[in-house]
């Protein structure tokens, strides 16, 4: 089986079993059993703290020093993005192509992260995502207040794709922040909800006619932990002059027989390099190169690239 992708920008797995079907083996580590219930019914599951705050606190500066912005200039929050994105929904969205540097290893290294994706997947032999980070200020432009709604895989394919995705909030994110938004109704209830719409329907964008949204509050330090085939999408920035912050952090069943990907992951970590994907278009500064070192790992760390093994 191959790998299908999220959009070119996260990978789902080889899993054969849909995430709100496991029957789970292992005790829960972080999630409650009321948070188990809600992640298999809505499509999503927020752990609260879930790094500390001296960690959102030195990632917060290190992006804002990434940027070259001065989070007390509002004047220097507009700078044009350096590089446009192959994917044009992207373009203007404050993604930051910073992908290996320490502070951001140092989240995803965090005891509590981990343990809460064990908990998701029933199983202990986890990679995590080379992702990147945002840095969102309010819109000048108000535009559409409402922001959008899609999916991030192709609901037409059949068995449906497996995966999941995070966001680790480094800021407050509320309805004037905007933020993730989504449609748990749509993912309880799926399988109803095809059957009402056309077969030539747009398997990325549902019809949204009768259904609402949920914006998701979150504080820093907040982990929000999604399940792929959750509509979703951004409520856009219309605050009076706060910034919404964000580091995505995922992980995923580690793939060993793929020495091919082990290898380039192990790479990228130690060149401080970005995936070589249409989503991830890079830093043509090579910030990351200049201005740090590869991010030392902890034995979990290690495991979490694939270093060494489980």
């Amino acid at each position: 089986m191959q790998t299908a992708l999220i959009r070119d920008s996260h990978p789902t797995t080889r899993a054969t079993v849909p995430l709100k079907d496991i029957q789970k083996t292992l005790p829960l580590r972080v999630l409650s059993p009321a948070d188990w219930q809600h992640w298999t019914t809505k499509g999503y599951v927020i752990v609260r703290q879930a790094v500390p705050a001296a960690n959102v606190e030195r990632l917060v500066q290190t992006l804002w020093a990434f940027d070259e912005k001065d989070p007390k200039n509002p004047d220097t929050w507009y700078a044009p993005q350096r590089r446009d994105h192959i994917m044009k929904e992207l373009n203007g969205t404050g993604m930051l192509e910073i992908y290996n540097h320490q502070h951001l290893w140092d989240n995803r290294m965090e005891q509590r992260v981990y343990d809460t994706f064990v908990d998701i997947w029933d199983r202990t032999d986890l990679w995590v995502t080379i992702d990147r980070a945002n840095l969102n200020p309010p819109k000048k432009v108000k535009g559409n207040p409402n922001g959008f709604i899609h999916w991030d895989v192709d609901t037409s394919i059949r068995p449906l794709p497996i995966g999941v995705q995070a966001v680790l909030s480094l800021q407050k994110q509320d309805g004037d922040v905007g933020g993730f938004q989504c449609v748990p109704y749509l993912f309880e209830h799926f399988d109803e909800w095809v059957k009402t719409q056309p077969h030539d329907r747009d398997p990325m964008h549902p019809d949204m006619t009768g259904l609402e949204t949920v914006n998701i509050e979150m504080e820093p330090g907040d982990l929000m932990i999604f399940n792929s085939l959750l509509a979703h999408g951004v409520r856009p920035n219309h605050s009076d002059g706060r910034v919404r912050m964000a580091q995505y952090v995922s992980m995923q069943p580690a793939e060993y027989d793929d020495e091919e990907q082990r290898q380039e992951r192990i790479r990228l970590w130690r060149e401080r390099d970005h995936p070589k994907r249409d989503a991830f278009p890079g830093d043509p500064r090579e910030w990351e190169k200049h201005n740090a070192e590869t991010a030392k790992l902890t034995p979990l760390g290690e495991r979490l690239l694939g270093l060494q093994r489980w």
